[in-house]
């Protein structure tokens, strides 16, 4: 497997858990490695093939919002460059190849097992729950709701973490029950705060941030925010010109793949459960050139392979 499309890694560092699409490795008491493999998954499997570039793509645009973050709250990266990684952590000059681009030297924290999730219009579980109850985790919401409405202001919508399978909505008086008033309030806080900063940053760019989701951290008595940050596989980022309330719309993630897979299952070549089938060389291609076309327009310019020690692939 080429640096291009990376499936996994193997590197001389404790593994601490290997995920849905990261590695994750501690260095010492203070820090951790995270590497975004281009593992893939899609109805809850984790497809057989990598989807090239997918990995750095989260990776750069993580590291990207971060920078533009910094000093409105807390983070936990302390560097998205090979060199630098390397430079902090020599063991893993033998593994460049293998880390260009997709790795993140990080502070350790405390992970908070809740999804602060955001929602700024009504899609995916949302939708489905307010077709058939008119709620959002048993809460109810205003009557007359159409698939992909705006939802003035956004709802704070927390989750359960889930390594497989889908994150669980609940309240935000389980939220509470669970990691206390005053944290909830205010990972509901930062939370808003991000996701309206994302909000601006992409709407004059044509784009439209529906909903987000963040992961925090304690270390040393302070909120983190940690993990991936508003990337395509965290939110959910639709054209604002081909917006139309009604019905489901484009994003800018893993569609082709999901609208290949959905082909598949309706025709009853796969039951939608593991194993995957074997994706065709053309769903890959469209996949991978879909998320970096969601890096272009949301940073303004195209990734910078040269830059990060990547070879073009052909």
């Amino acid at each position: 497997m080429s640096a291009v499309a990376l499936l996994q890694t193997d590197l001389p560092l404790p593994l601490v858990r290997r995920g849905k699409v990261r590695d994750v490795y501690e260095v010492d008491a203070d820090r951790l490695l995270l590497v975004t493999t281009d593992r893939i998954s899609a109805f809850d499997v984790v497809m057989h093939e990598a989807i090239p570039y997918k990995g750095v793509v989260l990776t750069q645009l993580t590291a990207w919002w971060l920078e533009q973050l910094t000093g409105r709250l807390e983070h936990h990266l302390i560097s998205a460059d090979t060199n630098a990684i390397i430079a902090a952590v020599p063991a893993l000059a033998p593994y460049r190849d293998a880390l260009a681009g997709r790795s993140m030297l990080t502070l350790k924290a405390d992970v908070i097992p809740i999804e602060c999730v955001i929602r700024g219009y009504i899609t995916g579980s949302a939708w489905k729950e307010y077709q058939s109850t008119g709620t959002l985790a048993g809460e109810a919401l205003a009557t007359g709701l159409r698939e992909s409405d705006r939802l003035s202001p956004a709802i704070f919508s927390p989750a359960t973490k889930a390594e497989t399978g889908h994150d669980e909505n609940i309240t935000i008086g389980t939220m509470v029950r669970q990691v206390g008033a005053d944290t909830a309030a205010t990972l509901e806080r930062l939370a808003r705060s991000v996701y309206e900063f994302g909000r601006a940053t992409a709407e004059p760019r044509g784009i439209i941030l529906a909903d987000t989701k963040f992961e925090f951290g304690w270390r040393n008595g302070s909120l983190l925010l940690i993990d991936e940050v508003l990337t395509p596989d965290s939110s959910r980022f639709w054209p604002a010109d081909t917006y139309e309330p009604g019905h489901g719309q484009p994003s800018f993630d893993k569609q082709p793949l999901r609208d290949w897979l959905d082909v598949e299952r309706k025709a009853g070549r796969w039951n939608g459960e593991a194993p995957p089938p074997t994706l065709p060389p053309e769903v890959i291609r469209t996949t991978s050139l879909r998320y970096r076309d969601a890096f272009l327009r949301l940073t303004g310019a195209p990734l910078d392979l040269a830059r990060l020690g990547l070879p073009e692939d052909r």
